[in-house]
């Protein structure tokens, strides 16, 4: 995990130098956020889980790297939507909360369907 978001962190590095973004089209902008959403993803994924290897030494490991790469794959996806927002000049306050009431939810239903299928194992 670490080698990857370190590749991750280099193709974002690439990326920021080469591409210039008054004359790039849209496939430069891609990239931009895809680097960076990779990126992202991989350092929180890294920080959830030393955070709760931490804390949580009761838990095994493979089930806090899933817990930590939902979460960081959710948070990662929720700074590239701002910023892709922004870079539209359509961010406000009220996207905001609908961005984050929205990624609040689907990590609920996220966190409800893991349940569920643990008690459907647990019963059989």
């Amino acid at each position: 995990m670490f080698f990857a978001t370190a590749i991750c962190w280099g193709s974002f590095v690439f990326v920021l130098f080469t591409i210039d973004p008054f004359v790039t089209n849209w496939l430069g902008f891609v990239l931009f956020y895809s680097s960076l959403f990779l990126s992202l993803t991989g350092s929180f994924a890294i920080f959830g889980f030393l955070v709760r290897f931490a804390l949580l030494k009761q838990a095994l490991a493979f089930r806090l790297v899933t817990d930590a790469f939902r979460q960081s794959f959710l948070l990662s996806l929720m700074v590239s939507a701002s910023l892709i927002l922004q870079s539209l000049e359509l961010f406000s306050w009220t996207n905001l909360f609908l961005l984050v009431g929205g990624t609040a939810a689907l990590e609920y239903f996220l966190i409800s369907q893991g349940r569920s299928r643990i008690l459907k194992n647990n019963q059989s």
